[in-house]
């Protein structure tokens, strides 16, 4: 038995994943309706842009836009197989991923996820779930701007990274929580291919790096150094 696969976890991951599917998101008021009528490059614009994303994210609030069921099985199991004590978030929403990786740490005896949403909105929406689940007292949720909550006070050894916010910022952050990474430290990055930049990075060998893409939206890299 884990805590990822009986109550509270189990029933309430079930719940909120069944808010993020097309037809959960084309009921929420205004929602569809914007996305509908921005153009394919716009779309684009937004998805890559590393400036442009704060009106589309406000918009989304009250959408979950997390990581699928699998993927959260796997950052589960990833966390637990590398006895993960310290792990960093970058785009909690409403906690879906954050239950999950907080889950791995709890079953490997405790320690430590730091996550980062901006979005105040989701922020109190995810401390909601985090309550309810029983894992609040392993995370810790910094409001604000990634590229600011994430630029001190970091864990001096990084186990696990996942990366589901901004696309564009991918880098970024990458940069910020680099230095404190672990040999061997994981990432896992979201729908990676918005951001051309990251790929390139992790995907070159000579840059300290094994990545191999998965699942069609998924990149997983490790650091090597």
């Amino acid at each position: 038995m884990t805590t990822l696969t009986t109550a509270p976890v189990a029933p309430l991951l079930e719940r909120l994943f069944g808010l993020d599917t097309p037809s959960a998101r084309s009921e929420l008021p205004g929602v569809s309706d914007y996305w509908n009528t921005l153009s394919d490059a716009d779309k684009e614009r937004i998805l890559h842009s590393r400036t442009d994303y704060h009106d589309f994210y406000a918009r989304m609030k009250d959408v979950p836009l997390a990581v699928s069921p699998e993927t959260g099985r796997l950052l589960y199991m990833l966390a637990r197989s590398i006895r993960a004590s310290s792990v960093v978030e970058f785009g909690t929403s409403f906690g879906l991923s954050t239950i999950c990786l907080a889950s791995a740490l709890r079953d490997n005896g405790g320690g430590t996820l730091i996550t980062s949403e901006f979005e105040p909105a989701k922020v109190e929406r995810a401390r909601a779930n985090l309550a309810e689940a029983g894992v609040a007292d392993l995370v810790e949720v910094r409001e604000g701007d990634a590229l600011e909550t994430l630029a001190a006070n970091l864990p001096d050894s990084i186990d696990l990274v996942l990366l589901d916010g901004a696309k564009g910022l991918y880098l970024d952050v990458l940069d910020l929580l680099r230095p404190h990474m672990r040999p061997g430290a994981l990432v896992l990055a979201d729908n990676a291919d918005y951001c051309p930049p990251y790929l390139e990075r992790v995907r070159d060998a000579a840059n300290g790096w094994v990545s191999v893409p998965f699942a069609d939206d998924v990149e997983m890299s490790m650091w090597i150094g």
